[in-house]
């Protein structure tokens, strides 16, 4: 498997595009905006999008997942269906964020335990909720690799302002579905990608030392 980011939105959200090296088959991740560059990024990578998949519902990850589903004929898968809330409200966040949203349908609805395919790579399924309370995070094992969306940065977590946040449910789905998987690298949703063991030693929000204190 291979993954690309292309920063979307003016929220500068890590939409991802991954591929299978072997069919060259592909999925893309959280696009919430800036189609031109999805399908330029596309274009370039030689790929086939099989479908896309999405980790939660606001408008940055998934303004116009609708929107790229219709013009390239795939399916969209995720997030977990608590979601609905965010993705019913995405016309009139559109406005309020001044970015395109466009309310759609899931073709799937995903909860903890499913996988997802494009190609021949399988990712599981892990739901992490707090952010919001659909939220799940896509796990590639065999290249020890995770697209976490916004439960975990680099130096820091999601953010549980929001209607429906938890942020013991955050700490808790970072702690306890997250940290067992070893030293895994991920893409998050915003900022560079770091990987588990990294933000475990020293993360000053959800990091070993950090839990200690608290």
């Amino acid at each position: 498997m291979r993954a690309a980011i292309i920063p979307v939105t003016p929220l500068q959200q890590n939409c991802s595009l991954a591929w299978c090296t072997k069919t060259m088959r592909a999925a893309v991740i959280d696009p919430g905006g800036d189609l031109d560059k999805i399908r330029d990024a596309v274009r370039r990578a030689g790929v086939t999008v099989e479908k896309i998949l999405l980790t939660h519902g606001h408008i940055d990850h998934c303004g116009l997942a609708g929107e790229l589903a219709k013009d390239l004929a795939v399916p969209i898968e995720g997030p977990e269906e608590q979601d609905r809330f965010w993705i019913a409200r995405l016309d009139e966040d559109g406005q309020r964020f001044g970015t395109p949203g466009r309310v759609f349908d899931p073709t799937r609805w995903l909860e903890e335990g499913d996988t997802v395919s494009f190609g021949e790579i399988t990712l599981d399924v892990l739901h992490c909720p707090g952010h919001t309370p659909g939220h799940v995070v896509f796990v590639h094992r065999p290249t020890r690799f995770a697209f976490v969306g916004d439960v975990l940065f680099a130096g820091s977590v999601g953010r549980t302002d929001f209607p429906l946040s938890d942020h013991d449910a955050l700490i808790e789905a970072i702690v306890t579905k997250l940290w067992p998987l070893g030293d895994m690298t991920f893409i998050p949703g915003h900022g560079p990608v770091s990987t588990f063991a990294q933000e475990r030693a020293s993360n000053p929000f959800v990091g070993d030392a950090a839990l200690a204190q608290g």
